[in-house]
């Protein structure tokens, strides 16, 4: 599943294309959807913003779309008018002037009023983002000792949404490396040097991988949401499973956590 680096990256590429734009043809593949198709035409796009994994699509006539690509969905953009040819399953198409953005194989969608938006169960239930740059690492040491999470352990929550938004797998691999810790521990088993550690990696990791135009291709990985220009975020640690760690030279190893892969050094993060 893409990350919050990589929904990000795709929210800028889809506001860059139609952002101010206004549709002129809306297509919904769900039947409850496609009233929508002459609600939206003549509106303009305001906005295409990430919260956490979800994209919001604002439009100017009070309606704002809410996707969720969970495993298998991706945004694309055409020209306008045109759909690329495909296997996927076309799920939603706003077309504009100036481009057509067209969301494939996702299937959860909803259209809210804008004034209620905030009221979806997915975003009320979201940590804050670690891409907001108005969140800073004493905010995410203090939640990271605050009674709702500090007895649990890494690996799952640093996948968890409503701890912090946008995390993901190789997300957490990598911050986890980076302060040397093992998902077996807690935050209340940190000492104060190890939770500002933590709570700095939480923030930088992501933001490295955004500002560095999105994540080092691996064998069997999706492309959609990699970047093809620019320095690429280079893993350490996550599918370098038997390869020497870059400390110490210890063979990265690979275990597993919250039914997912995890990898990490065993001298650098030890139990």
């Amino acid at each position: 599943m893409p990350e919050g680096p990589e929904i990000r990256r795709a929210a800028d590429r889809l506001a860059a294309a139609v952002a101010g734009q206004t549709v002129v043809r809306a297509q919904f593949a769900f039947p409850a959807l496609r009233h929508f198709e002459r609600e939206l035409p003549g509106s303009r796009i305001l906005s295409i913003t990430p919260r956490g994994k979800a994209l919001l699509t604002a439009f100017d006539n009070g309606w704002t779309l809410y996707t969720h690509n969970q495993l298998y969905g991706v945004w694309k953009i055409a020209e306008p008018g045109q759909r690329p040819e495909t296997a996927r399953s076309l799920r939603v198409a706003l077309d504009t002037g100036r481009a057509s953005i067209l969301l494939y194989s996702a299937s959860d969608i909803a259209l809210w009023r804008s004034d209620e938006i905030e009221a979806h169960p997915f975003l009320q239930g979201l940590g804050p983002d670690v891409l907001d740059t108005s969140l800073d690492a004493d905010a995410v040491a203090a939640r990271l000792q605050s009674p709702t999470f500090r007895g649990r352990a890494l690996g799952g929550l640093l996948l968890d949404q409503g701890f912090l938004a946008g995390m993901g797998n190789y997300l957490r691999a990598e911050v986890l490396f980076d302060a040397g810790l093992h998902p077996s521990q807690r935050p209340r088993d940190l000492d104060a040097v190890q939770t500002v550690r933590l709570a700095r990696a939480l923030l930088a990791i992501p933001r490295h991988s955004y500002a560095t135009r999105g994540i080092e291709p691996t064998p069997g990985m999706r492309a959609d949401y990699l970047a093809h220009d620019g320095e690429r975020f280079r893993f350490r640690v996550f599918k370098r499973e038997g390869q020497p760690c870059e400390r110490c030279g210890t063979p990265i190893t690979r275990t597993t956590s919250q039914s997912r892969p995890l990898f990490l050094c065993p001298r650098c993060q030890p139990g």
